[in-house]
């Protein structure tokens, strides 16, 4: 009504994202988010999120509607900060920091695995003449999400890996994502400890997200450090992964994980449990802004 809007965003359906704001309510535990938010008051996006969340648990708790929830909360502190003449890092607490390391999120390109290399090594290299040290390379080369199709063996994991090192040297930071490429923790720790010499910062999701026995297995085991929670919803499920999955990194994506609201809860469980704390994001600046 002040003529304020606020903008949010997560990377989920649309379509389904859309209903789940949209759809009416058929009971007091699945009501619609739309028919929730209307008429309430946007300063107070906290209580708001417990609204939403409270009314439409028997349809919601996880998944699209929690995603749907981020994007509004997100939108909400928008508002919030614009009525208030405050940025929204103030309005959680302040900075922590000065500054943050940024790095390169680097999707290789190719239908052939020397082509995936070569790709992936030319994206580096420019990444560091750009003046980025620091990069996240996707070696997504088996399992169910791997790039185009391809189900390379694990020592084709090993051989990317070592060239990309190569192609940076020593002093830059590098991150591995393997999209969740092994069934089982035992699989993933024979090819971890084979990249243990090329120094990498984090792998990211080598098993599937609700093994979390198995990621407690990597934990003890790992020389490299286990990352996680690009798809986790609710600060719930960072407790379990922070607690019984033992993570050593924790990836909330703001908008996927609740928005500002519940990503903040997240920083609390990193910082009570000495873990530590790189927010995912993919899509557009809006989300890399949040």
């Amino acid at each position: 009504d002040a003529g304020i809007s606020g903008i949010g965003e997560c990377d989920t359906n649309p379509w389904v994202a859309r209903a789940c704001i949209q759809a009416r309510g058929t009971h007091v535990m699945g009501l619609g988010l739309e028919e929730m938010l209307i008429g309430a008051d946007p300063l107070e996006p906290q209580a708001i999120w417990q609204r939403l969340y409270t009314g439409s648990k028997m349809t919601g708790r996880r998944g699209a509607l929690i995603c749907a929830m981020g994007a509004i909360d997100m939108a909400l502190w928008d508002i919030k900060g614009k009525a208030l003449g405050m940025p929204v890092y103030k309005l959680l607490g302040g900075a922590v920091k000065e500054k943050v390391m940024p790095y390169a999120s680097l999707l290789p390109v190719g239908n052939t695995l020397g082509d995936y290399q070569a790709s992936l090594v030319e994206k580096l290299v420019g990444a560091k003449t750009y003046g980025y040290t620091a990069a996240k390379v996707e070696v997504c080369l088996s399992g169910p999400y791997s790039h185009n199709g391809l189900q390379e063996s694990d020592e084709a994991v090993v051989d990317v890996v070592a060239a990309c090192r190569e192609a940076v040297g020593d002093g830059f930071t590098l991150m591995v994502d393997v999209a969740y490429a092994w069934s089982e923790a035992r699989s993933a720790l024979r090819v971890i400890e084979r990249l243990a010499p090329y120094d990498i910062f984090f792998i990211e999701t080598p098993i599937d997200i609700d093994d979390l026995d198995g990621y407690a297995f990597l934990h003890e085991r790992s020389p490299i450090r286990i990352a996680a929670g690009e798809w986790q919803n609710t600060h719930f499920e960072f407790l379990d992964l922070a607690h019984r999955g033992k993570l050593d990194v924790l990836q909330p994506d703001v908008g996927w994980v609740g928005g500002f609201t519940e990503a903040s809860k997240v920083a609390q469980i990193a910082a009570d449990y000495g873990r530590l704390l790189v927010p995912h994001c993919w899509k557009s600046g809006i989300g890399i802004a949040a």
